[in-house]
């Protein structure tokens, strides 16, 4: 990923983070895993719940997998510096998978919205076709 542009593997990363984050807290496939830990009412499951937790939990463990480091403290303190970079890093990558994810959402639930339209409609075709046959 290093031969990358900077602003392009945030976006991706920030991708990757949204997409994960929405599947493990919205996805049928997680629901037992949300149940054991508690569902809402525990820290846990709350953090397993919630996309917009999830994705910080993802962020910090994504950023190092992939050196998107895109936030650099100026002054150079050794681990505290390094730890800075992980830390604030990741929030960037949180903040930009939420806006993602916002996206996400407009796009899905007007996808939903066409699907629920095309239900409706045949509903009524089928209505009108009854009387006719009878």
């Amino acid at each position: 990923m290093s031969d990358l542009h900077p602003l392009v593997r945030l976006l991706l990363v920030s991708a990757v983070v949204m997409g994960l984050s929405h599947t493990i807290a919205r996805e049928k496939l997680f629901d037992p895993l949300r149940r054991a830990c508690g569902g809402m009412s525990s820290w846990r499951g709350y953090v397993l719940s919630c996309p917009y937790c999830a994705s910080h939990w993802l962020a910090f463990v994504l950023v190092p997998l992939t050196g998107t480091y895109l936030i650099r403290v100026v002054p150079r303190w050794g681990f505290v510096s390094s730890a800075l970079d992980w830390f604030l890093s990741s929030i960037l990558v949180t903040v930009v998978a939420a806006f993602l994810r916002v996206g996400f959402y407009f796009v899905d639930e007007g996808q939903r919205l066409t699907r629920e339209k095309k239900k409706a409609t045949q509903a009524e075709l089928d209505d009108q076709d009854r009387p006719a046959l009878q």
